[in-house]
């Protein structure tokens, strides 16, 4: 599991300007005044690598996710409502672990957000237990990936937000991130690669469901293989290559191809999946490189494993 911070510890490194300071205090607060049942459970700051929540053991079973950016309350509050609907069409669908949706709290006690509770997944973080040269993660990995898109869209498409529609729409965000990047990235080279990756055809392949974040935080492992996958409010229809963002985040080459034969990924489909790779990896490089070193030695990692492929 994640490791587990003192009783008083508070989301201290401050990755965004304005962000929030919750402390194991103000959430066993909360608790009590709007969640009694459990008022008598120990609270636990947990040392995550997340950039969205403060992360709170709650007891054995449980875990308090509380937003970090303050924001507009009502649009916050609809956000945790579909993180809750993801995370309730997920649950029992793959034969991994993920969280489920246990309540929605509202605010109180100096903090002004809505905020969630959920199911505690036991297991290490990736991060802390690197499976990328395990064959057999890479099965695993597949089977999760596989089990995701066959969960029916409902004829649901990309809804515009975020990754996962079309690459040339991150340009912006491409070019403001390389030029951002020149202390950590053979930055030329990089420029090239995107003017290639971001031609890549999508033709006729329609949208499946996607965790969408297959980053080495949000997997748990356990003896080697997985055992969960967390985040999971992200799910939602998107380009098929979106969840192969796992095989450059997580694995090595030779795994990598154990998880490209086992889903049988054509060529499209699998340099679209490098593509978003870069795009995700590009950003967290530099941004996180004082506020969350972690992330930032992630997209450092990726970057490499792309140009060494």
């Amino acid at each position: 599991m994640p490791r587990r911070a003192g009783p008083g510890d508070a989301a201290r490194v401050q990755m965004h300007p304005g962000q929030l300071s919750v402390t194991a205090q103000t959430v066993a607060s909360l608790i009590a005044e709007q969640f009694p049942q459990w008022r008598d459970l120990p609270v636990a700051g947990v040392r995550s690598q997340g950039t969205v929540n403060a992360i709170f053991r709650i007891g054995d079973e449980l875990t308090a996710r509380l937003p970090l950016q303050a924001g507009d309350v009502g649009a916050i509050r609809r956000d945790l409502v579909a993180e809750a609907a993801a995370g309730r069409e997920l649950a029992s669908r793959t034969r991994f672990a993920t969280p489920e949706p246990v309540a929605l709290g509202e605010p109180g006690c100096g903090y002004p957000l809505p905020w969630s509770v959920q199911t505690w997944v036991p297991g290490v973080i990736a991060t802390e237990n690197d499976p990328g040269g395990s064959a057999a993660f890479a099965r695993d990995l597949a089977l999760f990936i596989g089990d995701v898109r066959a969960i029916d869209t409902g004829g649901r498409t990309f809804g515009g937000r975020g990754r996962g529609g079309e690459l040339r729409g991150h340009d912006d965000w491409v070019r403001h991130c390389l030029d951002r990047s020149e202390a950590l990235f053979d930055v030329p080279r990089l420029r090239a690669m995107w003017a290639r990756l971001r031609e890549l055809p999508r033709g006729d392949a329609p949208d499946v469901m996607s965790h969408g974040d297959l980053i080495p935080g949000n997997i748990l492992v356990a003896g080697g293989r997985l055992a969960g996958v967390l985040d999971v409010g992200g799910l939602d229809p998107a380009d098929p290559a979106l969840d192969l963002v796992g095989a450059w985040h997580l694995l090595d080459p030779g795994p990598r191809q154990v998880l490209r034969a086992a889903l049988g990924c054509d060529d499209a489909t699998w340099e679209r999946g490098m593509a978003w790779a870069f795009q995700q990896a590009i950003g967290v490089g530099w941004y996180y490189v004082d506020s969350n070193p972690a992330m930032s030695r992630m997209g450092r990692r990726t970057m490499a494993r792309i140009l060494a492929a």
